[in-house]
């Protein structure tokens, strides 16, 4: 089976709902945990994203000047 290609903006959403659920205090003790290590794991990606897009991003500008 293949994993899921990550999405930025989908993660953003599902860190979003998390955030909203756990507000609203919806949230059973029981599924408090799990909702925030998926957050945390949603975000890790996130922020391994923005450092990979930056990095591309200014090698693309580096090259410009060749």
């Amino acid at each position: 089976m293949a994993a899921k290609k990550f999405n930025y903006k989908n993660a953003l959403e599902e860190i979003e709902g998390i955030v909203q659920k756990i507000e609203s205090e919806e949230v059973e003790m029981d599924e408090l945990t799990t909702m925030v290590k998926r957050a945390a794991d949603l975000i890790k990606q996130c922020k391994s994203k923005l450092k990979d897009t930056g990095q591309e991003l200014e090698d693309i500008i580096e090259n410009l000047d060749e």
